[in-house]
């Protein structure tokens, strides 16, 4: 079988550990998604936290999905919202925003641990200049299936006889999954790109052992058969080709790097919408 295994770079985001197989020198996208960070669970003694200051994004959405506490994010539009487990943050960047995303301040007080995935979709060439939007979708919003051993979320797109009410912008293939050991999975080729990423677990792709925390790109086409020999607990990722190369640098997404180079200057330059009440910002590096 004919498998691509992406093992992840080791980070750190402000001090939160991570990790990330994607963008990787062998894969650059995957469907739409052109970025994938892996939240290590932390556990934030009294007084610590996650604290990420105001930055500034084009040509993309990003999508924050946590297994364990809460996040606060705060953007140029407005928004304010508390994102918990199980729950859908999603915001599209257009043309330009900026936001922050940090321990709300309850947690960040008492202590507290948080463990989740976030990723970046490149938007289509139609939306990657088009308006800022955000929005929140509860946990009780995203549609489940769960037949023998098999529990399915589908946390943004549509796979598997559910359709997640995030507004993505192209066709998207995002679930978290859970197995019970002794189970299968089929993965049908619903999509023409598709990953696995196992957070835990040890599981078996058509009698090829998935390493946890690796990134395994499908061949596409085919229907693969995934085995689960004890509990796991894994997200499938993918959907259609991007419409054409991308360019990234820093938080900037674009097909022409005219537009990334133009979004750095005016960041520099402070000409870019702000966040309400805050002050702090992530200068260029």
């Amino acid at each position: 079988m004919n498998l691509l295994l992406i093992r992840p770079k080791a980070e750190s985001v402000e001090g939160q550990p991570i990790l990330r197989p994607l963008p990787s020198a062998r894969c650059r996208s995957v469907g739409p998604f052109v970025f994938f960070d892996h939240m290590l669970p932390t556990r934030y003694a009294p007084g610590s936290g996650i604290d990420i200051r105001q930055h500034p994004h084009i040509g993309l959405s990003t999508l924050t999905y946590l297994f364990d506490g809460q996040l606060l994010h705060k953007d140029s539009l407005g928004s304010d919202q508390v994102v918990g487990p199980g729950e859908v943050s999603w915001m599209t960047a257009g043309k330009q925003i900026a936001h922050i995303e940090r321990t709300p301040r309850p947690l960040w007080d008492s202590g507290s641990s948080v463990h989740g995935l976030q990723v970046w979709l490149a938007s289509p060439l139609s939306a990657e200049q088009g308006e800022g939007h955000y929005s929140h979708h509860p946990e009780a919003s995203l549609p489940v299936s769960e037949t023998l051993g098999v529990r399915i979320r589908m946390i943004a797109g549509e796979g598997f006889c559910l359709k997640s009410p995030v507004p993505v912008l192209s066709p998207t293939l995002y679930a978290e999954v859970h197995l019970q050991a002794g189970s299968t999975l089929l993965i049908p080729p619903e999509h023409e790109q598709r990953a696995v990423y196992v957070l835990e677990g040890d599981a078996q792709l058509e009698g090829e052992v998935l390493p946890v925390q690796a990134l395994a790109v499908l061949p596409g086409g085919e229907t693969f058969t995934l085995c689960a020999e004890t509990g796991c607990h894994l997200v499938l990722i993918g959907g259609a080709p991007l419409d054409g190369p991308r360019r990234m640098n820093w938080n900037f997404v674009a097909s022409d790097l005219a537009l990334i180079e133009a979004a750095r200057a005016r960041w520099a330059a402070g000409d870019w919408p702000t966040v309400p009440n805050e002050t702090g910002r992530i200068e260029l590096p």
